[in-house]
C-alpha cells in the first residue's frame, strides 16, 4: 500500500480511530486500482527471487541494432543474475547491460536487459529485487486522492453526489487527477483503461 492510514486521515481530517477499518479498505484499493491501470506494482520485494521470461514476444530491436529484453520491474541491482536455458539447467551469462541507463540512481527501475541478439535464447531467468527503489510522488498523491475519494464514496450511493450548492452530479469512473498523476506510469499495453 502506497499511503499509511495516518496520512489519509490527516488529509480527510479525522482523529478518531473509528473509522480506521473502512480507511485502511479504501487504502488498500486504492493501491491495488493503481497498480491495475498502470499494469505493475511500485512496492519493492525484500530478497532478490528468481523469475522466467520468454524471449518471444518481449524483444525490441532498437536503432543501434541491439535487442531489448523486457522484464519486469527491478528496484535494486544487488544479488541480479542473469541465465538462459531451463528448466533444470540454466547458465549464467554476462555480456549485456541494463536499460534504461542510469535508471535507479534516478529513481526509477530497470525494465530490460540490452545485448547484440536474444534470438538465439529461448528463455532467461534474472534473479533481482523487483520492483521499484521507492514509490513515486506522483503514486502517493494518486493513491491519497483515490483512497479520499473512496472511502466519501460512501456517501453518494449510485455514483451520484451533490450539495444544494450546485446539485446532483454523476461521479465519474476516476478521477481526472489520478489519471494524469498515473498515466507516465502506465506500461502501455499492459495498464488497464
Amino acid at each position: 500500500m502506497y499511503v499509511d492510514l495516518a496520512t489519509l486521515k490527516a488529509a480527510l481530517g479525522i482523529t478518531d480511530s473509528d473509522r480506521d477499518v473502512l480507511l485502511s479498505q479504501a487504502i488498500e484499493a486504492a493501491s491495488a486500482s493503481i497498480d491495475e491501470r498502470c499494469g505493475r506494482t511500485f512496492g519493492r520485494d525484500e530478497e532478490p527471487s528468481p523469475r522466467v521470461f520468454s524471449v518471444r514476444g518481449r524483444v525490441v530491436r532498437q536503432e543501434d541494432c541491439t535487442h531489448l529484453l523486457m522484464i519486469d520491474d527491478v528496484a535494486d541491482l544487488d544479488g541480479f543474475k542473469v541465465e538462459t536455458g531451463g528448466p533444470d539447467d540454466w547458465t549464467e551469462i554476462t555480456g549485456y547491460e541494463t536499460a534504461p541507463d542510469n535508471a535507479i540512481a534516478r529513481g526509477r527501475p530497470v525494465t530490460g536487459l540490452v545485448r547484440p541478439f536474444w534470438s538465439s535464447v529461448g528463455k532467461v531467468r534474472v534473479t533481482a529485487v523487483w520492483g521499484w527503489p521507492e514509490v513515486p510522488a506522483q503514486i502517493v498523491q494518486a493513491t491519497l486522492l483515490q483512497a479520499s475519494r473512496l472511502y466519501r464514496r460512501k456517501d453518494s450511493p449510485e455514483g451520484v453526489a451533490g450539495s444544494a450548492e450546485w446539485g446532483l452530479v454523476r461521479v465519474p469512473s476516476l478521477d481526472p487527477d489520478v489519471r494524469a498523476l498515473v498515466e507516465p506510469f502506465r506500461l502501455t499495453g499492459f495498464g488497464g483503461a
